[in-house]
């Protein structure tokens, strides 16, 4: 045996009568312990937040009524739900901007739905919102993404018209029966939707922009895909040189702004210089050639999955487990939701396995 898989097995904690310690010589001791439960901290809820916050209240307003939990919050309960979910495990699977499947130094929709939560927390916090109704928003408002970024929108919405990755994150927690104002910040933090009912779906939304802006330029610089060179000069001594020098800039603005005028928004200074880096991510990043070869091949790949699924509803049966038998629209939305679920990993693979696709046939940036 071993020393490791010694030390492992023996690794069994220390015992101190009733009770078992993780570390055999601990000595830590809990000073006259307090018990925080559900409704302790609802009462902190209530008198430490903003007026205006959103506050949580026994078991949260859900499609399906449940009893409270004793110790956690609705919407604490609803971030350990959405943590522990297929759909987020997946994103880690799912590219941010640049589809490569198996790289392992870029964003995934997975650690950028993270670098939003940090942001959003940060936010509520200066803004005495509430963080936690904030954390599960930030943490499952990408869950209802495709594979291969915003490239699946345009693949879906051949069959089902007008596909939205906000929208359908819903859909695909709905397991989890989560509470209404989470689904709402979900469903509306894209900016082209109208916008959520709560102060901290709002933030949420900026905390995504300011996130993907100046990470996607950070990726970008990481693979060669520009050059710091490229980038406005005025945009960088403005937001700052590195990149957490920019988040800073954009989220001290963002709480400067709203704590003068009351409501969630930035400083029009700060938001021309966060809009003329994003101008700048489209117009060399997203929209460049290179990128729009890729994005294309994508599309066309997605695209073609869900039409093999709705050409062969038996084989999307058996392996989404959804009825055989169905109208047209109804295998169409099926096949969609099916392939949305997928990583770009599998879904490259599929490619490979049912529709004949050869090693080569998406022009990865490399």
């Amino acid at each position: 045996m071993s020393d490791n898989v010694y030390r492992s097995l023996t690794a069994e904690g220390g015992s101190g009568g009733a009770l078992v310690t993780a570390h055999r010589d601990s000595s830590a001791l809990l000073i006259a312990p307090r018990r925080i439960e559900r409704v302790a901290v609802e009462d902190m809820e209530a008198r430490f937040l903003s007026e205006a916050a959103c506050r949580s209240t026994g078991a949260g307003d859900r499609l399906v009524a449940e009893e409270p939990d004793r110790w956690r919050t609705a919407f604490a309960r609803d971030v350990d739900r959405i943590r522990h979910s297929t759909a987020f495990r997946r994103m880690a699977g799912k590219c941010q901007v640049v589809f490569l499947p198996g790289e392992d130094m870029v964003r995934t929709r997975l650690t950028h739905s993270i670098e939003v939560e940090q942001i959003a927390v940060a936010i509520c916090r200066g803004l005495g919102l509430n963080q936690t109704l904030a954390s599960a928003i930030a943490l499952g408002h990408d869950c209802g993404h495709g594979p291969g970024g915003h490239a699946a929108e345009d693949a879906f919405s051949r069959y089902v018209d007008g596909w939205d990755h906000a929208e359908h994150g819903p859909a695909a927690l709905a397991e989890l029966n989560l509470t209404r104002e989470v689904l709402d910040g979900i469903s509306h933090h894209s900016w082209r939707l109208s916008a959520p009912g709560t102060l901290e779906g709002e933030v949420v939304s900026w905390a995504d922009r300011i996130a993907y802006v100046c990470h996607d330029v950070d990726d970008a610089l990481r693979l060669g895909l520009i050059r710091e060179s490229d980038i406005p000069q005025d945009l960088l001594a403005a937001a700052g040189f590195d990149h957490g020098s920019r988040v800073g800039y954009f989220v001290s603005s963002l709480l400067e702004s709203s704590l003068a005028h009351g409501r969630i928004g930035m400083g029009v200074e700060q938001c021309e210089v966060l809009n003329g880096l994003r101008r700048f991510n489209y117009e060399q990043i997203y929209l460049a050639e290179r990128s729009q070869a890729a994005y294309g091949a994508v599309v066309d790949m997605l695209a073609d999955l869900v039409g093999f699924y709705v050409d062969n509803p038996d084989v999307l049966a058996l392996a989404a487990d959804v009825p055989v038998i169905g109208d047209p629209p109804s295998i169409a939305s099926d096949a969609v939701h099916y392939v949305a679920g997928m990583t770009d990993r599998f879904a490259l693979g599929q490619a490979y396995e049912l529709l004949g696709y050869q090693s080569g046939s998406i022009p990865l940036l490399t």
